[in-house]
């Protein structure tokens, strides 16, 4: 039987819908910059150096007066921080202002270092209209699991979030991505998932194949 996917993902929705992304970020400047150095780092990591990074480089204005040098003793201990360090510095030079963040996917996807994930981030986490699906290594893991991907799909992102965008109705998609996210990184680990108390149990093919 088809699994009504906007009906399944219903409990999910009120436990994680509306939740605000775990970056610690006070702005839209601040959440460009932090999604970007949270790829391939831990978003608490990001938490940890954001202070002092924004007390440096408080607007895009500033921090497009920085050199990739200036960045290296606030951002050195993060992953790939060699090539975040060129991208903040062209981003910045090229959008100038905070206010002039781009709102679109497609414009934001010209930046340097915001690939379509990045963007699903930026967008609903400013509460502009969803063009896609957020996939990060949670939902990459998570989604497979639920059957609402397949397994080989999990090293896909772009295929993982058409197959969402084509389950979910548009309405959903903002919260569908962070919701699964959430439960990846709450319930739905890598090793020991907490299935017991998972509220997507009831649809889960992982669930369904490990006997229970």
């Amino acid at each position: 039987m088809e699994t009504n996917w906007t009906q399944a993902f219903q409990p999910l929705f009120q436990q994680y819908g509306k939740r605000k992304h775990p970056l610690d970020y006070q702005n839209r400047y601040q959440l460009v910059v932090m999604v970007i150095l949270s790829a391939q780092d831990s978003d608490k990591h990001i938490n940890e150096l954001a202070p002092a990074i924004f007390a440096s480089y408080p607007t895009m204005n500033s921090l497009s007066h920085a050199t990739e040098v200036d960045l290296q003793q606030h951002i050195g201990s993060i992953r790939n921080w060699g090539n975040k360090a060129k991208w903040l510095v062209k981003l910045a030079q090229t959008v100038g202002e905070d206010d002039n963040i781009p709102r679109t996917m497609d414009q934001l996807t010209k930046l340097p270092g915001l690939g379509r994930k990045s963007a699903n981030v930026i967008i609903r986490e400013s509460g502009d209209e969803a063009e896609g699906v957020i996939v990060d290594l949670h939902v990459l893991r998570v989604a497979p699991r639920l059957g609402i991907a397949a397994e080989e799909d999990a090293a896909k992102p772009e295929k993982v979030e058409k197959k969402i965008m084509a389950a979910v109705p548009h309405e959903f998609w903002n919260e569908c991505g962070m919701a699964i996210s959430f439960l990846g990184r709450e319930l739905c680990r890598p090793t020991n998932p907490k299935c017991e108390v998972c509220p997507m149990n009831t649809v889960c093919q992982y669930y369904k194949s490990s006997n229970h």
